[in-house]
């Protein structure tokens, strides 16, 4: 359970998979307020945003707390790409996190970032 997290939210069941649509956890938003890419790195900056996180957004920010991608973030919420670009973005617009661009070395033909993504999203399956 996520520090974020009381015992009565419940978003997703073994059997049943994810209990709650994408578009919901997006509140049927399609685009992130900033640009991201999949090996952009964030970080939570140990603000709390004002008022109270849904789950999703606890659970992202929980994810955050040491370097991660936005790919990763991804797998582990068993997310869309660009559902956890939403999340992870209204996180930096909160201030609860940062992030910044990827490595201009971590060439994404390089074939250890591509198994590191291949195994990210083989993990989410």
């Amino acid at each position: 359970m996520s520090t974020f997290e009381t015992e009565d939210e419940h978003w997703f069941d073994d059997a049943a998979g994810r209990l709650i649509r994408p578009y919901t956890v997006s509140d049927g938003r399609t685009e992130p307020t900033m640009r991201m890419d999949l090996l952009s790195m964030v970080i939570a900056t140990g603000r709390r945003p004002h008022g109270q996180l849904g789950p999703d957004h606890a659970q992202a920010l929980d994810l955050c707390g040491r370097v991660t991608t936005v790919a990763e973030v991804a797998a582990r919420l068993k997310l869309p790409a660009v559902v956890a670009k939403i999340l992870l973005s209204d996180l930096v617009d909160w201030g609860a996190l940062d992030t910044r661009s990827p490595d201009p070395m971590a060439d994404p033909s390089n074939p250890v970032v591509l198994e590191t993504i291949i195994y990210a999203l083989q993990r989410r399956l």
